[in-house]
């Protein structure tokens, strides 16, 4: 008991930049205190003192805002911040290391008794405010859920879900979006994301921008190869504006942005 207490404390500290001390997180982080009777409720549940673990879950609500149901299972070093309004149902499942903020629910779709009707969640996953995973399905070890999206199928490791119903966005895309930004001199974060027009207008923009160029480069390469004579040297061919390595107009593309 102890030592899973001294983990959430732990793993609050942290996470959390306003926490100060283990004392103020023992007294007065609500997550924390879910978490503590939610493990009793859970241990009664598994005992088949199934009215004792519901009061027990009740009383959970009651003193911190967090309804778990106690067949729930809990993993370490879970973190709910805030916590007012989460819901966790009886057959979710939380892995290690996962963040859970304020207005979250994990919930079911199917009134089927005693089969999965909840998400599981892997290690590592962060779920934004006022989110909702609705159905039995994973969210892969790592991913993000945004807040306010709503979550209806499996997410895989490492993607981020946004949007209502969510999509999902893969990380490696993003990552290479955001190398393709920053070369043309701005950012794509620092645009709204999610459902905006704008923003995804510009990821559009930076995708094909980035894609024609690559392909320009290459189409110079090859003329290049083709016109290279004896007595010319390697660029005889070519114009003297033949560009034959990706090169973008951080200007131009900046004044579309403004």
């Amino acid at each position: 008991m102890f030592e899973h207490l001294r983990e959430d404390i732990a793993c609050i500290l942290e996470r959390d930049p306003a926490a100060r001390s283990k004392w103020e997180v023992l007294t007065c982080y609500p997550g924390l205190h879910a978490l503590v009777l939610h493990r009793r409720a859970h241990g009664c549940w598994k005992r088949g003192w199934r009215w004792l673990g519901r009061f027990i879950s009740h009383l959970n609500r009651f003193l911190t805002g967090i309804e778990i149901h106690p067949g729930a299972t809990i993993g370490r070093r879970v973190f709910i911040d805030h916590g007012m309004g989460v819901v966790i149902g009886e057959t979710a499942e939380v892995g290690d290391g996962c963040t859970i903020y304020q207005g979250v629910t994990l919930g079911g779709t199917s009134l089927a008794r005693g089969a999965k009707r909840h998400p599981t969640l892997g290690p590592g996953v962060i779920v934004g405010a006022n989110a909702q995973v609705l159905g039995a399905f994973t969210v892969g070890e790592g991913a993000r859920i945004g807040s306010n999206a709503v979550v209806v199928k499996e997410v895989p490791p490492g993607a981020t879900a946004v949007g209502n119903p969510a999509r999902i966005l893969q990380k490696d895309t993003d990552t290479r979006r955001e190398e393709a930004a920053q070369r043309m001199g701005f950012s794509a974060y620092g645009l709204t994301q999610g459902d905006d027009p704008v923003s995804q207008a510009m990821k559009g923009l930076i995708d094909q921008t980035a894609g024609q160029e690559h392909q320009i480069a290459l189409l110079w390469q090859a003329i290049e190869k083709l016109s290279a004579l004896p007595c010319g040297g390697p660029r005889a061919g070519l114009p003297s504006d033949a560009h034959t390595t990706e090169q973008f107009d951080a200007e131009r593309l900046n004044q579309l942005v403004k």
